[in-house]
Order: C-alpha cells, then structure tokens, then sequence
C-alpha cells in the first residue's frame, strides 16, 4: 500500500516538474520574441527619423542651392537633393503619411488604396483621399508620429504604420505560444499514454498470474471437499466450506477475465442487482441496514458479465460498509433514464469532500489505514472499459454520506 501511494505521489511531482520546465521554456520564446519585436520597432522608428529628417532637409534646403537657368540644382546641392530623394524613395514597405498642421495630406507611400495612383497626376482621388483620411484618424490615436519643425511657422507631420513584417512578426509569439502549449500537450498525453499501458501490462500480468496461481490450491479444496463428504463430515459443514471454495473460484475467473473483453450477455437490472448482493447480504454486519429498491418499469435489459458487475457492487458495498464503520443505512436503488439503466448505491457513511471526488478512482488513493486504493479503480475499469458504462459521484456530504452513480447502456428493443 505504501509502495502504491509513493508511485502515485511520484507521478504527481512529475506532472508538477514536467508543468514547471513547460511554463519556463514557454516564457523564454515568448522573451526572446517579444525582444526581437521590439527591436524592430525601435529600428522602423529610426528609419522613419531619418526620413523626416530627409523631407526636412528637402523643404528647407531651397535657398542655399546653386540653381541652373532652369531653376535645376546644380553641383553639390544636386548631390544632395538625389541623395535626400534616395531616401524617401527607399521606403518600400513601411505605409508613410505625411501631413501639414491642417491634416492636409501632402504626401504619402505603401497604403494599398482603393484605386490605382496616376502617376502623371499628383491630386488623389476622392476614394483614396477618403481612405488615407481614414487612416489619417486611426494613426493619430497611435503612437507612431513624428514632429517635423520646417521653420518657425511651418510644422508637419509624418505618421506611419508598422510594416507587414514587423506585423507578422508581433503575431509570432501567440503562433509560437499555441505550437509549444500544442506539442507539450502532445508529449504530455504520449508520456501518459505509455505510462498507463506499461501499469494496464502490469496489471493484467498480475491479476492473470493471480488466476492462475489460485487455480490449484482451488482444485485441490474441491477434491477434498469430495473426500470429506464421503467420509461422512456433517453436510452443514461440508455445505459451508464448498461455499467458500465456491467463492475462491468466482474469484479466480474474475481475475482471469481482466485485460480481455468479457463475455456479455442479455441481463435484466434488476436480477442482476439482486443477485450480486446474495453473497454479500449475510455477510455485512447486522447493524448496516441494508435496502434494495427495485421497480418493474425499470427492469431495462443490458449487456453485461455478471461475474464482473459482481465484483463491482460488492467493491461497492464494501466500501459504503466501511465508511459507515460497520453501523448505518445502505440503500441500492434501480431507476432509468432515457438511455441507460441507473444504480445508485447510498450509505450513511463519512463522506467524501468535493476536491477528492475524481481522485477516489486513481489508483492508490484511499482513506483507509488499510488498504490497497484499487477498489474503485477497479469498479471504473470494469464499467467504463468494458461495459461503456460511466460511474462517478452523484453527491457527497462530509459526515452525512455519499451516493455512487452507475450508468449503463440500455439494449434498445427492436423497432
């Protein structure tokens, strides 16, 4: 039992460990992304500095350029004009407004207008003029906006958008978040999986070799328990012990039937019940009152291995008889829904708190001072893997008892 409880309490620190390094690893990326973002802000806004700079410089540069008799700049001064249209022609991919004090629109680049731009035309078109207006208003409540002091009297304005880059890549650390949380969920449930098909080995291993190993000390009690009757031991005697070797064997086939899909045939609810509880009626302590509750109009046919749903009643019964330390009320009820046969089984008992209602199904979990915590798991294997059944706690009160809730598919009549 301590050996149980420990695997189960390793498994937990793992989950946790396994949680932990996955949450680092995530912030990391999610670091590391968001840096690299953010310097590719910051590497934008001193490219559109130096574009400001550049429609500064061509705006105020007239007076102290050498002109030709057609007014052309000539010399150094065109040197600088090409180089200063060099770089506002440069901009390829960062969408550009620039605009006077008034929110005039004076120029701009790399918006996907509307309508195609005239290149012979310098006046925009009424729906692009509307669109960039539109923009125009968005961008001002962004933080993207750079001051240009012309001279004394004349300011403009450059607002931009960030470019289609840095827009994918601000996208980048949710898309990295959802792969990372979508492949260590993967290798999460993969670790799992393997982990509960190598316990399902062992637990099949185990309850067949424990089959199988009971299998000769029971044929040799029933040999003698032929030699006893013909020498003459007292029947009632003899009756007795060739029940318990009777029991030694439905135990026996119950093991032997795990880890292989049972037999299952046709069962009314009700006799199914009642008949499981047989064994177990005489010998709860006197104290337990215990009450089957059965109905005719619920006596729906299902598809089961009795000597499996034997052993979860009596698993079942068992622990209620436990909770309620030998002294209380047990009442088995039978009912339906539209759907599927129900069995509730109620005690009086301690209790069970909210937080472990899922967690007295995992295997070495219990209560007792003695006890192996297999029972209830168990009890969920038999009727959820191989009768596709469900069960869980119906409710629970600490100090006043717990009800179990059984559902089990109905065989449907025939149309």
């Amino acid at each position: 039992m301590a050996n149980l409880r420990n695997i189960y309490d390793s498994r937990r620190i793992w989950k946790v460990v396994f949680l932990v390094l996955s949450l680092v690893l995530v912030a990391l990326f999610l670091y590391i992304s968001n840096n690299l973002v953010k310097d590719l802000a910051e590497q934008e806004r001193e490219r559109m500095e130096i574009w400001a700079d550049a429609t500064r410089e061509l705006a105020t540069m007239g007076n102290g350029v050498e002109v030709d008799d057609e007014g052309n700049p000539t010399g150094g001064g065109m040197a600088d004009v090409d180089f200063l249209f060099s770089i506002i022609e440069g901009n390829h991919n960062i969408p550009v407004l620039l605009v006077d004090d008034q929110d005039n629109i004076l120029n701009h680049r790399n918006f996907r207008l509307p309508e195609p731009v005239d290149s012979m035309s310098f006046e925009i078109s009424p729906a692009n003029l509307e669109y960039l207006n539109k923009k125009l208003r968005h961008l001002k409540h962004g933080e993207n906006k750079i001051e240009i002091k012309i001279d004394e009297n004349t300011t403009q304005y450059l607002y931009y958008e960030d470019s289609t880059l840095l827009r994918r890549l601000s996208y980048f650390p949710y898309i990295q978040l959802a792969v990372l949380a979508l492949f260590f969920a993967i290798a999460y449930f993969a670790l799992m999986s393997i982990k509960r098909a190598e316990q399902n080995k062992v637990w099949v291993g185990l309850s067949k070799e424990t089959a199988h190993q009971l299998g000769t000390p029971i044929s040799s009690l029933m040999a003698w328990m032929q030699l006893l009757e013909s020498m003459g031991v007292d029947k009632s005697i003899v009756s007795d012990m060739d029940k318990d070797v009777k029991r030694l064997s439905t135990i026996a086939d119950r093991f032997s039937k795990i880890g292989s899909m049972p037999d299952k045939e046709l069962t009314s609810i009700n006799e199914a019940v009642i008949t499981s509880l047989e064994y177990m009626r005489a010998r709860i302590p006197k104290r337990v009152a215990l009450h089957i509750h059965t109905n005719d109009q619920t006596n729906n046919g299902v598809m089961l291995s009795q000597t499996l749903f034997a052993w979860v009643m009596e698993n079942l019964t068992k622990n209620a008889v436990d909770a309620m330390d030998g002294e209380g009320r047990l009442d088995i009820t039978v009912d339906d829904s539209p759907n599927n046969a129900v069995i509730l089984v109620k005690d009086t008992g301690k209790g069970i708190p909210r937080k472990n209602f899922k967690n007295v199904f995992n295997p070495g979990f219990t209560t007792k001072k003695r006890g192996w915590g297999l029972g209830l798991t168990l009890v969920k294997r038999i009727i959820e893997e191989y009768h596709n059944g469900q069960i869980y706690i119906e409710e629970s009160e600490v100090g006043k008892g717990t009800t179990f809730c059984i559902e089990l598919p109905k065989v449907k009549s025939p149309s």
